[in-house]
């Protein structure tokens, strides 16, 4: 594993992490909000994929060692845009695409623009920001409240600006993806984005597309928390497939 740093078109500096192990495809991590690479999670969820594939997991704006604020999605696939031209120097059979919760939406989004994607699995998407549902009473939101707290929470944080700026909303490019395959994977209980989210965007989405959801188990990186072999099989077995 290696450090970078990254420069996006509009110059804010992206931090990554680069797990070259020599193989011929690379997984690009997108974290969501509040998340950081070196948050303990991911990783653990870098290493894991990187037993498979190489891997590039960065910090968006606003989150751990990258600099400026964070715009909620309105601006930040210039971040995911810089790992991938990074991940492309490297001449890659094939690069693949993971996004969780806001990750997930940035990606969704920069996938219908971008070529380069090969494939993109959406880890608890919502269709829609301002749609998102802070379902407080349901069991997934203690799992989350813990991951704050001890070793689990070091790297996390954010330094957000206002959330007013013009946003796409994923359901009304995801149709745009095809013929690049998408996998939506929620978890049953996720209090933050109700599985809804996925199934509204996996009903519009085109060919080639699935949707799995992993009963019991919360939300984006909680579930691999929860659950690691439940989670990491359906995504493997997608790669596998499909990278």
């Amino acid at each position: 594993m290696h450090r970078v740093t990254l420069q996006t078109k509009d110059n804010h500096r992206i931090e990554a992490v680069h797990y070259q192990e020599g193989f011929k495809k690379v997984i690009i991590l997108a974290h969501g909000f509040f998340n950081a690479k070196d948050a303990y999670l991911f990783r653990e969820i870098a290493k894991t994929f990187a037993l498979h594939y190489d891997v590039v997991s960065f910090d968006f704006r606003g989150h751990g060692q990258s600099s400026g604020l964070f715009t909620w999605t309105a601006k930040e696939c210039a971040d995911l845009k810089a790992a991938i031209d990074y991940a492309k120097e490297f001449k890659y059979e094939s690069i693949g695409l993971i996004g969780f919760s806001l990750g997930a939406a940035i990606s969704l989004i920069e996938t219908a623009q971008n070529p380069d994607i090969k494939t993109l699995i959406a880890v608890s998407a919502p269709y829609d920001f301002w749609k998102i549902d802070y379902n407080f009473w349901k069991r997934g939101m203690f799992d989350d409240l813990l991951l704050n707290v001890g070793y689990k929470s070091k790297g996390k944080g954010v330094r957000p600006s206002h959330p007013w700026e013009a946003k796409i909303a994923p359901i009304d490019i995801v149709d745009r993806i095809s013929p690049r395959p998408v996998l939506f994977l929620h978890g049953s209980e996720d209090w933050l984005i109700n599985p809804k989210h996925s199934r509204k965007l996996f009903s519009k989405a085109k060919e080639p597309k699935r949707i799995i959801i992993l009963e019991k188990l919360g939300h984006a990186e909680t579930m691999f928390d929860q659950q690691r072999e439940l989670f990491m099989t359906p995504c493997l077995d997608w790669l596998k497939e499909h990278l």
